[in-house]
């Protein structure tokens, strides 16, 4: 796992000889020439698309395998999974024991920090790059000036996504807009970031276009109804449990655009939305994107082991439906599936597997899901593709998938909620999420009970919604309680390796 390369990444990013070859590559991954023409505006996309392409990474990126697990174990609804031995810091984590000092120095978490502020430095690369292009647009190109200034914001807002993901782990850490005096940076505030992240989005969404995603020029980008949601997210995390607060304002208008638009729509088939036909479908706001090209054999852009480290683990029989283990949905997440009568999200979001080495489950969709030696019964329906969907050939487990990351359901859920904090009804958007889950309508729904549907929307996906909804509302020190919760103990400890190199943090 190269333990050693992880923590001196950062270090060896930051010094000012390194800091710019490492960042400043290109799209394909070749070396730079010794020049590039930035006077040629036809190539004015590659650093934007070298954006996308570096968030979606392991290495930099956001779906490294550990960084998954450590954004989504505090929560109630997943644990570790594989062997007990098996990255054992994970269950301390879980486990909120902040104080071990294996958690400090665990290097899953300076690889978090390392690859996601490598994913803003990267950004913070390109939008240099892209001001080098707009010092040659002529006065009067009016339509190089937007693509320009589009560009710009599509990356401000992979930036400030990064942060939310950042301080959803760390708590109080560094707003990095540029690649100067990083080891002086000090943290600023949960808040302070996110209404530095409410402020981006609105410095941006006049830019962006207007389309879905799938309907962008470069389709699967950045548009202006990502910014949206991105605002109302950051605003509900800045409201909190506090029915006045007036982020609660930002965040009905910015979901009442949204809706407004007409532009998007929920799939109609929850368990076939996490699958290949439900790929960058009208209800995603964001989604990085992978491909086999529909080959046989070749050229692949994958998401590294992002699927295979969720997959069952132990004598699959040969299918290609099997992985690492990490990662197992809770009994608590079970037994919450099952009081609800909610059965087209717990198929989709838990995959049985058998007791033993010996033992299987039939899936819906028909593959044989065997146990292993930890008696892990349980893994991560929504990272599951089954067999029949894979290009034939391809035996990487996920392999043509897309990683899901914003998805409409957020948008009418985070519209419910403000209607009810703020006095208003909220049946309409809550009960179009409820009944996708062929769920009965609901009248006059409550606060509690748009929760729970966020809960069980968002259960055991990889971003940590259900933490962050618990940390946000205030319910952390109940539901999670008996997992050694206690204030104070929101945020996993900012890396040793971290605060050595930045006294500030």
């Amino acid at each position: 796992m190269n333990t050693i390369k992880y923590i001196l990444f950062l270090l060896l990013v930051i010094q000012a000889t390194a800091c710019k070859k490492y960042l400043d590559h290109d799209v394909e991954d070749r070396p730079r020439s010794t020049s590039i023409d930035y006077t040629n505006l036809g190539a004015m996309y590659s650093p934007v698309s070298g954006a996308y392409r570096t968030v979606s990474g392991e290495n930099p990126g956001f779906i490294h395998w550990m960084d998954c697990g450590v954004r989504v174990v505090r929560g109630d609804d997943v644990a570790k999974g594989s062997a007990p031995n098996d990255q054992g810091t994970l269950s301390d984590i879980k486990n909120f024991q902040n104080e071990n000092p294996g958690v400090v120095t665990f290097w899953g978490n300076n690889n978090y920090w390392n690859d996601h502020y490598a994913a803003v430095l990267y950004c913070n690369e390109a939008l240099n790059d892209l001001d080098r292009y707009r010092a040659n647009i002529a006065a009067g190109d009016v339509a190089n000036l937007a693509l320009y200034n589009q560009y710009r914001f599509e990356i401000r807002v992979l930036r400030a996504w990064a942060h939310i993901l950042i301080s959803r782990v760390f708590g109080n850490v560094p707003i990095v807009t540029n690649n100067d005096t990083l080891i002086s940076r000090r943290a600023s505030s949960v808040l302070e970031i996110r209404q530095w992240v409410i402020s981006e989005m609105d410095s941006a969404i006049g830019f962006l276009e207007d389309a879905r995603p799938n309907q962008a020029t470069h389709k699967g980008a950045v548009t202006k109804y990502t910014a949206l949601l991105i605002k109302a997210k950051a605003a509900a995390d800045a409201a909190g449990n506090d029915n006045g607060s007036p982020y609660w304002d930002i965040v009905l208008s910015a979901t009442n655009d949204i809706i407004n638009s007409n532009k998007f729509s929920l799939f109609p088939d929850f368990y076939q939305l996490w699958k290949i036909p439900g790929k960058l479908s009208d209800e995603s706001l964001l989604e990085l994107q992978f491909t086999d090209f529909g080959t046989s054999t070749g050229t692949t852009v994958t998401p590294g082991v992002f699927f295979t480290f969720q997959g069952p683990n132990g004598d699959q029989k040969g299918s290609p439906v099997s992985g690492w283990g990490f990662l197992s949905p809770t009994q608590e997440i079970v037994d919450f599936f099952n009081s609800r009568n909610d059965s087209v999200r717990l198929k989709t979001t838990i995959l049985n597997a058998g007791a033993s080495g010996s033992d299987f489950v039939t899936s819906p969709s028909g593959d044989k899901i065997y146990g292993n030696s930890n008696a892990q019964t349980r893994f991560m329906g929504k990272a599951y593709l089954p067999a029949n969907q894979m290009t034939p050939g391809r035996t990487d487990y996920g392999s043509n998938n897309n990683v899901r990351v914003l998805r409409y359901a957020d948008v009418l859920l985070l519209n419910a909620e403000a209607k009810v904090r703020k006095g208003q009804n909220g049946d309409v958007p809550f009960n179009l999420v409820h009944q996708r889950a062929k769920l009965s309508p609901v009248t006059g729904v409550t606060l509690q009970q748009v929760l729970d549907e966020r809960r069980a929307e968002f259960a055991c996906e990889w971003w940590g919604e259900r933490y962050n909804d618990l940390i946000r509302t205030g319910q952390a020190a109940t539901v999670l309680a008996s997992q050694g919760f206690a204030p104070g103990k929101e945020y996993v400890p900012i890396p040793q390796a971290q605060k050595d190199l930045n006294p500030n943090l």
